[in-house]
This record gives structure tokens, sequence and C-alpha cells, in this order.
């Protein structure tokens, strides 16, 4: 599966998650504007990807916690388990900051 991550309209980069593995990398094109910075302090700009078993605390962040959460995960019909799934369907729009999440470029 894979999360594509704007920043306000400009595309920053791809979240994937497969094999139970996260990784996130920052688009080319991203990376080549010198005005254009890191989405997070924790995130800095480089080629190479971000790679873990968890989901990176930055995008973690962006989702909704308790009764919210449930609602979300009931009117939404998915696993309130499943980060990755959570973060495409609820971080498309309406997120703290400006960084958003689609499932298509």
């Amino acid at each position: 599966m894979i999360g594509y991550i704007y920043d306000r309209d400009n595309l920053v980069g791809e979240l994937k998650f497969s094999d139970g593995v996260y990784s996130f990398i920052y688009n080319k094109a991203f990376l080549d504007n010198r005005d254009s910075q890191s989405i997070s302090l924790t995130l800095p700009k480089q080629q190479e990807s971000f790679i873990s078993p968890y989901l990176h605390p930055f995008f973690a962040n962006l989702l909704a916690e308790g009764n919210l959460k449930k609602l979300q995960c009931q009117k939404l019909k998915i696993d309130e388990d499943n980060e990755f799934v959570r973060l495409l369907k609820t971080a498309t729009d309406d997120t703290i900051g400006t960084v958003t999440i689609r499932e298509k470029r």
C-alpha cells in the first residue's frame, strides 16, 4: 500500500507499508527544490528512505485517538489497529498543519 504525502498541494513523498515495514521517501523534485523544507525535524530531507517496523511518530500524530478514533473506524468500517489504513482514510484533509495523505497522486 502507498500513501502520497502532500504539503498543501505539493507532492512531498511516498509512505509505504509492506510486509510489516513502513518506509517514507521524499520525492526527487521536492528534494531538488531548495525552497522546500522537510515536513518534520525528525524526517530531514534526504535521498534515502526512512524505514521502520513502526509508523513514524510524525505520521502517527496525524491519527485521531480515543472516542474520535472509534467513531472514525466505525463510520469508515476500518480496523482500529490498522494505522496505515486509518492514515490513508482520515488524513486526507483537515489535519494539524499543512501535511495531508492521499491514496492517489
